[in-house]
């Protein structure tokens, strides 16, 4: 059976930062998910066991093909469609026997390959691109053509035709519109080798099989999938809430004691102090009273202290056993849009890519604008701040490249809000999450999920206060957790959101109010 067996695997960056010190773990012919916060090394993990990594210690043993889908797909923009697939020489070779060529090194290129075509048009056809790609004269078609979720899908069928052993999927439904998506799915639980998938992606992650949680440089593998994972971490944390609060009470109860010998033992001294000083006994005999007295109150103490140390060192474990599941909360009144109040007004506005729109916008909406890909959605947006919203109003690009990058994150929220006082910020930011030293971090050295805090505190906290924000796929590339806080902030936010996204249940969870569907007739509206 095909499978992945990592033993004992150390890696480090060049840099010196370790990301694993002996992880050991197994994978098997099942479909996988693999979850954890970002920063965790999922995708360092992916590139180890692709081979695109070597690790400086362990091994990484493969059993069977790999076929590998990076989180960003880079390519040159003259990359042809067949180059993509991988069957470009065949199709040459059989070109070129088709036109008369009897050279037997075409033959050899060729071998069993006479359907490579239609096998290709055929994968395809499967993951919903025989609109694009319906012909072999489209397999010359460049990359050029195609868009960010196209490109995804090709990737993808490039792996399936090459009908792998093992299949490593890192955010595959990034940029993927919701009937792409599911076509995803199909072909994910249509696989029988070994999938290992990471994903933010609820709905993705509930089709698998099992999953596999990577945190603190170590993996535990859950049974099940990620509605069933996060019901036993549920209760592994109401167990662990359980057992610091015990843990709590117990500190307090040896505290108490020790107060209380410490009180009894100083009874105990001024009462010998007394007996000594009236001389009631022999010296002797108070000398030896005294020596014992002292031996008596040393234990006493001792034990108490040791019961002590030991509470605490009990509770220290046990708070170990707690997630960090800080949240967001933070109040943003200026935010606030009263029904009515006009925000946005595009009349026939004719897109670059086609379509003609008309968009009104009054008060506090959540609108969530869907659509296939490369519509133009993220086109409208530009159109919409082109017009000038008639409220204040901040835009969250998809690669969140609104920073200094050698400015803190304390230093780019100040150059957005030049008046407000530097405690002042401070404070709102330790709300976001950025407490203390964290605040004085340069943007370039953050992580996926701080860089989202940062950019949200950016723009949340400028001058004026937004009262109108618009979002690009703001859930691409984010850890569940980093979900979680956007979800958070945006809750807290009083003014109109216009969200792009694929992500139904992150938009659910929003409150949208409106929902409107790009299509290349325009835009339709629904409640």
């Amino acid at each position: 059976m095909p499978h992945i067996a990592i033993s004992n695997l150390g890696f480090s960056w060049p840099d010196g930062t370790r990301q694993f010190d002996s992880l050991n773990t197994m994978f098997g012919a099942v479909r996988t998910g693999l979850v954890g916060l970002n920063g965790s090394g999922k995708s360092t993990l992916l590139r180890l066991i692709a081979g695109e990594l070597q690790p400086e210690r362990g091994s990484v043993t493969v059993s069977g093909d790999v076929g590998y889908l990076p989180q960003q797909i880079i390519l040159r923009s003259r990359t042809r469609i067949d180059e993509m697939l991988g069957i470009a020489p065949y199709r040459k070779a059989l070109h070129r026997i088709e036109a008369g060529s009897t050279n037997e090194n075409d033959f050899d290129v060729v071998g069993g390959r006479w359907d490579v075509e239609e096998r290709a048009i055929a994968v395809l056809a499967q993951l919903g691109l025989d609109q694009i790609i319906g012909s072999a004269a489209d397999l010359d078609r460049t990359v050029a053509t195609l868009s960010g979720g196209e490109t995804v899908l090709v990737a993808l069928s490039a792996l399936l035709l090459a009908e792998p052993a093992v299949l490593l999927l890192d955010e595959p439904t990034n940029n993927l519109d919701r009937s792409a998506r599911h076509r995803l799915y199909d072909a994910v639980q249509q696989f029988t080798g070994v999938l290992v998938l990471v994903s933010h992606d609820r709905e993705l992650l509930d089709r698998m099989d099992t999953i596999a949680e990577l945190r603190s440089g170590q993996i535990r593998q859950f049974g099940g999938n990620f509605t069933d994972y996060e019901q036993a971490i549920d209760a592994e944390q109401e167990a662990a809430q359980a057992a610091v609060a015990d843990a709590r009470r117990n500190v307090r109860r040896q505290s108490r004691e020790l107060t209380e010998a410490r009180i009894k033992l100083d009874r105990r001294n001024r009462y010998g102090k007394k007996m000594f000083a009236q001389k009631r006994e022999p010296k002797i005999v108070m000398g030896l009273r005294r020596m014992q007295a002292q031996e008596s109150a040393g234990k006493l103490r001792n034990n108490h202290v040791e019961a002590l140390d030991s509470a605490r060192s009990a509770l220290a474990d046990k708070e170990r056993q707690l997630r960090d599941d800080r949240e967001i909360r933070v109040e943003l009144p200026a935010t606030q849009l009263y029904s009515g109040q006009q925000v946005v007004e595009l009349n026939d506005r004719r897109l670059p890519c086609g379509p003609t729109v008309s968009l009104s916008i009054d008060g506090p909406e959540r609108i969530a604008l869907t659509g296939p890909n490369g519509v133009g959605k993220t086109t409208l947006l530009e159109a919409i701040a082109a017009a000038g919203p008639w409220v204040p109003w901040r835009m969250l690009p998809q690669r969140l490249d609104i920073f200094d990058e050698d400015m803190s994150v304390l230093e780019n929220v100040a150059r957005k809000a030049p008046h407000a006082d530097p405690q002042a910020i401070r404070a709102q930011l330790a709300r976001f999450l950025f407490r203390g030293a964290d605040a004085d971090v340069p943007a370039k050295s953050m992580s996926g999920g701080e860089r989202l805090r940062a950019a949200l505190a950016t723009l949340l906290l400028g001058e004026p206060a937004p009262q109108f924000l618009m979002l690009d796929e703001p859930t691409n590339n984010l850890d569940l957790a980093s979900r979680e806080h956007l979800t958070q902030a945006l809750n807290s936010f009083r003014g109109a959101l216009l969200v792009v996204s694929h992500d139904i249940d992150f938009l659910e969870r929003l409150g949208i109010t409106r929902w409107a569907e790009l299509t290349v007739d325009g835009l339709r509206l629904s409640a």
